[in-house]
C-alpha cells in the first residue's frame, strides 16, 4: 500500500486507506497489527500496531482462535467477519477480511464496521459521521433509530396530551361550571353505580337533597353575581361536611344533591343535616352587602328500601326536602321519620 498504480495493480499509502475506510485494520500473516484507520485508532488505541490481533478482539463464528494463533489468516478470505472488543463485549463488529500480495504474503486486510450497538459504540468513544465512510450505512441506521425514538417520544407525548384532554373533556362534561362539583349527570352515574353496587354485596347508601332557602331573595335585591358567589360558598361548605368518598353535586339553580357513605344511623345523618344548615346560615359578605340563606334537606337511605330503585329514593329525598320546608324550613328530615300520611314512596 505506497500508492502506485502498476500493471493495473492499484497501491495506496494508509492515509488514503483510512479516508476510503475510517475502520479497516491490517494484519500480517502472524496476526499481528501492522496499520489501522483512524476511527478504529479512537476504538482499540494508536498504540496497537505490532500487538496481536486476538488481544483487542473476540472472534466470532467466522475465525477461529486456532487460525490467527497458527497464522493461518489468509484461510479468512472473503469471509464475513463478527468480531466484539475485549474491553467492550457488548459491542459488536462486522466486515470482511482480504488477502494482499500473493497467497496473503502481505497479511490480510480487515473492512469493518459496527453491528446493532453502534449508538452504544458513539457514545462510549466520542465518535461522529466524519469518523465513519461515507458509504456506511451503519450511521444510515443511527439516524433512522434517533429518528425513531424522537417519533417515538411524540408520540408518546401527544398520546399524554390527547389522554390530558380526553380526561379534561370528561371533567368538564361531569362537572358543574359554576360550582366545581359534579354536575346531574355525574350524580346519575355515581347514584347507578351505587345502585348496581348494591345488587352485588355493595355497601348502603345515603340520598340527601338539599334546597337553599332565600336564595332567590339574594338574586333578586344583589344580582345574579352575589347568586353566584354564595353559590360557591354553598359548595364549600358541602364539600367540606362530606368525606372523600361521599358524591356532591349540583343539579339546579340553588339545587344539591349527595351521595353519602357509611354511618347512616339516624343521628349522624340528623347531625350533619344540622351542621350543614347552620354553616350556611351564617352571614356571607359580597361587595359590602351581606346575604343570610338558610337550606332545607331531605334524606332518603337505601336500606329502608326493599327494591333498589334510584327513582323512588330520588322522589322520597325531594318529598321529605319539601316537607322540611312546610315545617318551616332550615331543616334535615330523613323519610324514615316522615308521618304515614307525608307524601312518600317509602318501601320496607
Amino acid at each position: 500500500m505506497h500508492g502506485a498504480l502498476e500493471s493495473g495493480r492499484l497501491e495506496l499509502p494508509p492515509e488514503v486507506m483510512g479516508q476510503l475506510m475510517p475502520m479497516f485494520l491490517w494484519l500480517d500473516r502472524h496476526g499481528g497489527i501492522r496499520c489501522l484507520g483512524p476511527t478504529m485508532a479512537k476504538v482499540i488505541g494508536e498504540d496497537v500496531i505490532g500487538t496481536r490481533f486476538e488481544t483487542h478482539f473476540k472472534l466470532g463464528r467466522a475465525w477461529s482462535r486456532r487460525e490467527v494463533g497458527a497464522g493461518e489468516v489468509g484461510a479468512t478470505q472473503g469471509r464475513r467477519l463478527h468480531l466484539s472488543l475485549l474491553r467492550h463485549p457488548d459491542i459488536s463488529l462486522r466486515g470482511r477480511a482480504v488477502e494482499i500480495g500473493p497467497n496473503g504474503r502481505e497479511g490480510v486486510l480487515l473492512n469493518l464496521t459496527f453491528g446493532i450497538h453502534i449508538a452504544d459504540a458513539v457514545r462510549i468513544f466520542g465518535l461522529t459521521e466524519a469518523d465513519f465512510a461515507p458509504s456506511d450505512l451503519a450511521i444510515e441506521l443511527l439516524y433512522l433509530r434517533e429518528a425513531k425514538a424522537a417519533v417515538l417520544g411524540e408520540l408518546k407525548a401527544l398520546t399524554g396530551r390527547l389522554e390530558e384532554a380526553r380526561r379534561s373533556a370528561m371533567s368538564q362534561a361531569l362537572t358543574d361550571p359554576l360550582t366545581g362539583l359534579a354536575n346531574r349527570r355525574a350524580f346519575d352515574l355515581a347514584l347507578d353505580k351505587a345502585i348496581a353496587g348494591l345488587a352485588h354485596g355493595g355497601g348502603a347508601f345515603a340520598l340527601a337533597h338539599l334546597d337553599l332557602d332565600h336564595f332567590k331573595a339574594v338574586n333578586d335585591t344583589l344580582g345574579h353575581a352575589a347568586g353566584d358567589h354564595v353559590l360557591g360558598c354553598a359548595a364549600q361548605i358541602l364539600r367540606e361536611e362530606t368525606r372523600g368518598g361521599d358524591v356532591v353535586a349540583r343539579v339546579g339553580g340553588d339545587e344539591f344533591v349527595l351521595l353519602l357513605r357509611g354511618a347512616l344511623q339516624s343521628e349522624r345523618l340528623k347531625a350533619l343535616g344540622a351542621r350543614i344548615i347552620a354553616r350556611l346560615e351564617a352571614p356571607i359578605a359580597v361587595e359590602g352587602a351581606v346575604c343570610r340563606i338558610s337550606g332545607s334537606i331531605g334524606i332518603a337511605v337505601s336500606s329502608d328500601y326493599e327494591s333498589h330503585d334510584a327513582e323512588a329514593m330520588l322522589a322520597d329525598a325531594d318529598a321529605a326536602l319539601y316537607e322540611s320546608k312546610r315545617n318551616g324550613r332550615g331543616r334535615c328530615m330523613l323519610v324514615r321519620d316522615l308521618r304515614p300520611d307525608a307524601e312518600v314512596s317509602q318501601a320496607g
